[in-house]
């Protein structure tokens, strides 16, 4: 029997449903206050928590309150929902994300590749107004302007493709390389931004990828004594990896990159900075800060969903997935 005909076999686990949809929750509340911390200054649930009187304080408390009401009222609403079903809930999901993320790379990669190239040739007067060309040449207008637009339009993309966005990728990454080549040996060019095109084509390409690897069993696991173990064996280690491995790792870089407004995520997406050759390069580099926590939270999410498919394997429920190798 296949995952997908196994939705709705098994017996109800509601305790290890709210285990899971508790950090989901834990975590989109974290990110709500996060961005309102940066934006507006509202305190983080630490600081509320300890002052109570200070402005704002009921903020970060509330959020909480909220999302985690929504976890525990959903779960309890569902209580018949089996393991299998809404881990492959929480993998459809993922997938969405990870499809949106990676059209929206790529769109982003071609347009600021292209104002780059024309910035770097003093091309932009020609095609624009004297206002849009300065405008083109500070990252604090390209990011809200341009870029957040090309990202919208990559999920909304993502709704209506089925390929997660690999091979496309993986097709301009090697594009955009051998144009390097080309245009060094052959014409003796080169910029600035073809290196940095490259590079932030490969980080999304690593980072947003290891959630679907995890899926597919793709990632090297250190195999000394796991592969003797039977299937509840395996669904023992997997959950208890999945939990205090691989949800606390990547919880540790949210916490740290997302830690007020200097942290080493905020700090850059929210002055969209940019590398040291300025101008003659392309302004992605707040993006590529940001896809560390693109990478956690989409590691939490299918850890989650990793933690469902093993506990449900651990009680040898059907739907067992046989991993095949990565088609992607």
């Amino acid at each position: 029997m296949t995952a997908a005909q196994a939705a709705g076999h098994g017996r109800a686990a509601p305790g290890i449903r709210l285990l899971g949809w508790i950090i989901l929750a834990l975590m989109t509340a974290f990110l709500i206050n996060n961005v309102l911390n940066v934006a507006y200054g509202t305190p983080v649930l630490a600081a509320a928590l300890g002052d109570m009187t200070q402005s704002g304080a009921i903020v970060p408390i509330g959020i909480y309150a909220v999302c985690l009401g929504i976890a525990i009222a959903f779960v309890l609403g569902t209580r018949s929902t089996v393991l299998r079903t809404d881990g492959q809930r929480l993998h459809r999901f993922n997938l969405y994300f990870i499809r949106g993320c990676f059209w929206s790379v790529l769109f982003v990669g071609i347009a600021d590749a292209t104002i780059a190239q024309l910035r770097v040739e003093n091309m932009l007067p020609l095609f624009f107004s004297e206002e849009i060309t300065r405008a083109m040449g500070r990252s604090a207008w390209v990011g809200p302007y341009i870029h957040m637009p090309l990202v919208a339009i990559g999920f909304i993309v993502a709704l209506f493709t089925r390929t997660l966005g690999f091979t496309w990728l993986t097709l301009m990454i090697v594009v955009a390389e051998l144009l390097i080549v080309f245009l060094r040996f052959v014409f003796s060019y080169e910029q600035a931004l073809m290196g940095d095109l490259v590079r932030y084509w490969y980080a999304a390409l690593f980072l947003f990828a290891s959630a679907y690897t995890l899926f597919d069993e793709g990632h090297v696991r250190v195999d000394v004594f796991y592969a003797g173990f039977t299937q509840r064996k395996r669904g023992a280690v997997n959950a208890v990896g999945s939990l205090f491995l691989g949800v606390t790792t990547c919880a540790v870089i949210l916490v740290i990159g997302l830690n007020g407004k200097t942290a080493i995520i905020n700090s850059p997406v929210s002055n969209f900075e940019i590398t040291q050759t300025g101008s003659v390069g392309m302004f992605i580099k707040y993006q590529m800060a940001a896809f560390l926590a693109v990478f956690a939270i989409s590691m939490i999410i299918q850890f989650v969903s990793y933690l469902f498919e093993a506990v449900a394997d651990y009680r040898e429920e059907p739907g067992h997935r046989d991993h095949q190798p990565i088609a992607h």
